[in-house]
């Protein structure tokens, strides 16, 4: 009897950076980098809220606190997945109040 080739290894996704600009996420052996024009979601959610990043699936990302679902290669090429959000351009491009 042989054994099944083992799945493919994920580790928990970790938020290692948060600034005005966007978020660096850890996942696997990459740091990517979400910048808030391109992944609107994040604008003004709390560190918090960032930090709780979920991986349900090895190409599948869930932030359940902001109810955002991401494809990892969206993150990779955005440009192939374009955004639809309630979230307007303005919104995102206006400085933040600090925390």
């Amino acid at each position: 009897m042989r054994s099944k080739q083992p799945g493919t290894r994920t580790s928990a996704p970790e938020v290692t950076n948060v600034s005005q600009h966007g978020l660096w996420l850890l996942l696997d052996e990459r740091e990517l980098f979400l910048p808030f024009r391109t992944f609107p979601w994040f604008a003004d959610a709390t560190i918090t809220q960032l930090s709780k990043v979920e991986r349900p699936f090895p190409h599948h990302l869930y932030w359940p606190e902001l109810d955002v679902d991401l494809h990892v290669e969206s993150i990779d090429r955005p440009e192939a997945y374009p955004l639809v959000s309630a979230v307007r351009q303005e919104q995102v491009s206006r400085p933040r109040p600090p925390r």
